[in-house]
């Protein structure tokens, strides 16, 4: 009897379109807490999925139970797609949920897109009227159209401290109005003439250009005969004396980090040492989509070489690397294209088994000889695939590096070699305070250097005209 009642209550409650189950009904939308509808869908199909508070809090989901169907990943899809968030699967029946990574599709997804793409030309003149396309939009779309001033303001360098075959100094530069970016200088002793250049950006790896294995490979390129200038990406390392390391994972960021490495090639190409038909750049990780998108802006770029980087699949999990639209040039590009942007110049790109470059060799290195074969360069562009290899720029990553430019900037690898193999051994790995600018604590920063995003943006945007 009171089972009874208990049923007419709730039809009274539903005809009256009162109280907490007038709320569902098509008219609100049939809403439920995300956290109700990933209970029942864990009891309904009889599977687990590891949550977050922070990702479920205040979520709705609208006609939930309506989107429910035979499959629980078509049901997963249903419910979280429209609150931008998704599952990653760790084994059958375990999923964890996550928000939703733009930046990082199906491979398939992404060597359709590639496909797609690439089926815009199929010779010399129709891929370089895509690069004509694609060139200024990109600049547009990092905001850098038009380009800030050149600051008239001459370059900060501390002492050079001199090591075995090479130098090292560290440099600021003034980018804007109040904003400085950090780097380190390794030259070469004892050559003469015009000397090659390399920039040496790095990834989201801890310690960032501090680290030991950068400052080997910037020392031993340095004892090789080239110039190495590592440089800090923006709001880590130096930077961080006038932004928060949050700041990194802005839009902006990516901004920041490519008028950086411009303005570095303005004052690199500035020195009379420097030779403007041997540069190039190499990065790892974030530090290698940074390389691929200066190759791509920056014409004087005459050779690059992207390290676990490249991926038609993956466009960059930091905001540093995807946080503007450059994606969305030309009606839509990737990573890999922008690579294929550097063509007919020499190209290494080295990938591992480990992250999202594990499956280069099998469509995006082979897109990549097809562009390159346009030129009749196809022998240009290389890769070197190491399946076993973790996500790292350690000696199996340098090793290759070392000899690629070597052979193209026609300089002695002889120099770093022992008994016929490569020797990082003479690199004097320096503290970290030794590679900054403005001291131990910070206290050389410029009086006029500004502090904080919010005076980031303004300073942009005047720049900038916008």
């Amino acid at each position: 009897m009171r089972r009874l009642k208990a049923i007419v209550a709730v039809c009274a409650a539903l005809l009256a379109g009162t109280g907490a189950y007038a709320q569902q009904n098509s008219d609100a939308g049939y809403p439920k807490p995300l956290k109700e509808v990933l209970a029942e869908i864990q009891d309904r199909y009889k599977v687990k999925i590891k949550t977050d508070e922070k990702l479920m809090a205040d979520k709705t989901v609208t006609y939930a139970e309506w989107k429910f169907r035979p499959d629980v990943d078509q049901t997963l899809e249903n419910v979280l797609s429209p609150l931008n968030l998704k599952v990653i699967k760790d084994s059958p029946g375990n999923y964890k949920l996550s928000e939703f990574q733009y930046w990082n599709w199906p491979v398939e997804d992404g060597w359709k897109q590639l496909d797609k793409i690439a089926s815009q030309y199929n010779d010399k003149a129709s891929f370089e009227a895509r690069k004509a396309l694609l060139r200024p939009q990109i600049y547009a779309a990092l905001g850098l159209s038009p380009m800030p001033a050149k600051m008239n303001t001459k370059p900060i360098i501390t002492p050079k401290r001199v090591y075995d075959g090479y130098s090292v100094e560290n440099i600021a530069l003034e980018i804007l109005p109040g904003v400085y970016i950090n780097g380190s200088l390794y030259r070469p002793l004892n050559v003469k003439g015009k000397i090659p250049l390399m920039l040496s950006p790095d990834g989201h790896w801890y310690q960032h250009r501090f680290r030991a294995d950068c400052q080997i490979r910037c020392a031993t390129l340095a004892r090789m005969g080239v110039m190495a200038y590592s440089y800090d990406v923006f709001a880590w390392g130096e930077s961080g004396l006038q932004f928060k390391s949050s700041d990194h994972r802005k839009a902006l960021a990516e901004t920041i980090q490519a008028l950086g490495a411009i303005r570095i090639l303005d004052y690199m190409l500035s020195l009379k040492e420097t030779d403007p038909e041997r540069v190039g750049i190499s990065g790892g990780s974030g530090g290698g989509s940074h390389t691929v998108l200066m190759t791509a802006l920056d014409t004087r770029i005459k050779l690059s070489a992207p390290v676990v980087a490249v991926s038609s699949y993956f466009y960059g999990g930091c905001p540093c690397e995807s946080g503007m639209p450059v994606a969305q040039c030309g009606g839509g590009t990737d990573n890999v294209e922008l690579a294929a942007m550097s063509a007919p110049q020499p190209q290494l790109l080295i990938s591992d088994g480990s992250d999202w470059t594990a499956h280069m060799p099998e469509h995006d290195f082979p897109y990549l000889k097809k562009v390159y074969g346009y030129y009749g360069a196809a022998d240009k562009v290389e890769n070197v695939h190491l399946p076993n290899d973790k996500h790292d720029y350690g000696p199996s990553k340098r090793f290759p590096l070392y000899d690629f430019v070597a052979r193209n900037f026609h300089v002695d690898i002889n120099k770093i070699k022992k008994d016929g193999k490569i020797d990082e051994s003479h690199t004097t790995i320096e503290k970290e305070p030794q590679l900054y600018v403005f001291g131990d604590h910070g206290q050389n920063l410029p009086k006029d250097a500004i502090h904080g995003f919010d005076q980031l943006e303004k300073v942009f945007a005047a720049a900038t005209g916008k």
